[in-house]
């Protein structure tokens, strides 16, 4: 079956109906909500309150990670069905309907990190004659490192294609000043396996190549024992530091206990919530309609 990308322009792939399914498919809705767990994970932020950039937001499950994580956020995307599906699940962010292959112009450093899940090998792709993957690429990196602020960092989680794909796509990242790393998650499952390009927004100029190391073993719930691949982009200067995985204690999404939080924090923020009642975070039993 050919991926999405192959298919349509991301716009006119992710229509209504398309839309629909990032509300009604809980398969769909825990797939995103991991990985944006892990991206954040990642991001490794030290403070509250940390004003983030969400790429290719889609309805705004990774948005509901980042605001659960006490964040402020802002999300582009390109699908006007998706931005809607958003808006009907009352997301805590602000909304912008932009194409990221064109730059973007947020004022410069004003964000503390970024995140993007499932959206970057769109732009490996000419959906149009006008299109050339690589500058789209890099008009998308210039701008990213342009509106964060010097030491934070951008989580993008993506499907590259082939090598080629992936080659294309760190050389955009490098020549836009970015140093990082690109982490690979349970790289020996054909179903498991993420790829999560860790930048940080340094200072500009320096020279950077791709060193490819092996990783640390870890043991995962669903997984066992699996060996990550790590590939560092590493400046002629120094290593970046490296990513602790320990998980935090939090929550499962939508149980009660992060219903409640949510809840407790949409009333600081002066919105109107329905009253916790004994049916709150239960599973319904029976077949879903």
């Amino acid at each position: 079956m050919s991926r999405p990308e192959n298919q349509m322009p991301a716009e006119l792939f992710y229509n209504e109906d398309e839309a629909k399914k990032y509300t009604s498919c809980s398969r769909i809705i825990d797939i995103q909500s991991q990985m944006a767990e892990r991206a954040l994970e990642l991001l490794n932020l030290q403070e509250d309150n940390c004003i983030l950039l969400d790429i290719g937001c889609g309805s705004g499950l990774s948005g509901e990670m980042i605001s659960e994580e006490g964040h402020f956020w802002i999300g582009m995307d390109i699908s006007r069905p998706m931005l809607e599906v958003a808006v009907e699940r009352e997301v805590e962010g602000d909304l912008y309907e932009f194409d990221m292959g064109q730059g973007f112009s947020f004022r410069a450093g004003v964000f503390d990190g970024a995140i993007s899940i499932s959206a970057l090998q769109w732009l490996c792709v000419a959906a149009k004659k006008s299109h050339n993957p690589f500058k789209r690429l890099l008009a998308f990196f210039q701008s990213l490192y342009t509106s964060l602020r010097t030491g934070a960092r951008a989580v993008l989680q993506f499907y590259p294609e082939n090598k080629d794909q992936l080659e294309m796509i760190t050389n955009a990242a490098m020549k836009a000043s970015f140093a990082g790393s690109l982490i690979v998650d349970y790289p020996h499952s054909a179903k498991a396996k993420k790829m999560y390009l860790v930048l940080t927004a340094g200072d500009p100029g320096g020279s950077y190549n791709i060193v490819t190391t092996t990783g640390r073993e870890r043991e995962e719930e669903d997984v066992g024992n699996e060996e990550e691949k790590v590939a560092v982009l590493k400046s002629s200067s120094k290593n970046i530091r490296k990513i602790g995985y320990e998980r935090k204690g939090k929550p499962k999404v939508k149980s009660r206990e992060w219903i409640e939080k949510k809840k407790e924090r949409q009333k600081r923020q002066g919105k109107e919530v329905r009253p916790t009642s004994k049916y709150t975070g239960r599973t319904r039993s029976g077949p879903h309609f």
